[in-house]
């Protein structure tokens, strides 16, 4: 493409984004994106859902996880999710090898399970996202890309998809939900959105009631890792988790 050729793709493509030619772009919501009339009205059909309602997103997301090889599971409290995950860590067996350890996010919700006493009792070590040195930093960058379990939570998860949405914050590694072959989050039942739209219109509130905004990098995990390249012969695992289990505390 010579440059008269560029200069002509660029201007049709500035006019199709319909910004000002020369001009920066502004790729961050505005304050205001959050008044317009259809984010009020989401933002209130979410404030204002019962938990039946709230139930039965729950299920729409797990009939769609069926579709993908995805485990979402229901708990009644905190307790059962620690217990249900220190029954999956014992039944599970590493990709190579015997050794199991376990890596966590460092989350109030993760850190309530009461997992590194649940796991003590089944001889398996886990290990958070702090470090305060740049060796604690590069020995959790080894234990991540070894360990045979990550845990996390989501910011939010989009029941028409099956789709966990999780932003990047402070003790919350984004390795964790990929690096391991399975990878276990947990969840309340409030952070199931219908779709999308709701998504959106709580992030754009995010920048004017939450101080993080939309971070640095937001990640979208629809089941686990897969690829049908070879043959056209699905297989799991490959570039990410092989294993995905969402457990979703409902009390």
């Amino acid at each position: 493409m010579n440059a008269s050729h560029q200069n002509i793709f660029l201007t049709k493509l500035e006019a199709a984004l319909s910004d000002v030619p020369g001009a920066l772009r502004n790729t961050r919501f505005s304050a205001s994106d959050a008044k317009n009339d259809g984010d009020i009205e989401t933002l209130d059909r979410i404030r204002q859902r019962t938990k039946k309602e709230r139930l039965a997103l729950l299920d729409r997301m797990a009939a769609e996880s069926r579709e993908i090889n995805l485990n979402v599971l229901p708990v009644t409290d905190v307790d059962a999710a620690g217990i249900r995950i220190q029954q999956l860590v014992k039944e599970k067996q590493p990709e190579q090898g015997t050794e199991k350890h376990v890596v966590a996010w460092q989350h109030s919700l993760v850190k309530s399970l009461n997992l590194k006493n649940r796991f003590k009792e089944i001889s398996v070590p886990i290990y958070f996202t702090e470090f305060s040195n740049p060796e604690e930093k590069t020995d959790l960058k080894e234990r991540i890309l070894h360990a045979f379990m990550g845990i996390t939570s989501a910011d939010f998860c989009i029941a028409d998809s099956a789709t966990m949405v999780l932003k990047t914050h402070p003790g919350q590694a984004r390795s964790v939900s990929l690096a391991p072959p399975i990878h276990v989050a947990v969840i309340s039942l409030e952070q199931i959105l219908a779709d999308l739209t709701e998504l959106y219109a709580l992030l754009r509130k995010d920048l004017t009631h939450d101080s993080a905004g939309l971070t640095r990098c937001m990640t979208f995990i629809t089941g686990p890792s897969k690829t049908a390249d070879i043959e056209a012969t699905m297989v799991y695992g490959v570039h990410g988790p092989r294993e995905v289990y969402i457990y979703v505390i409902t009390g």
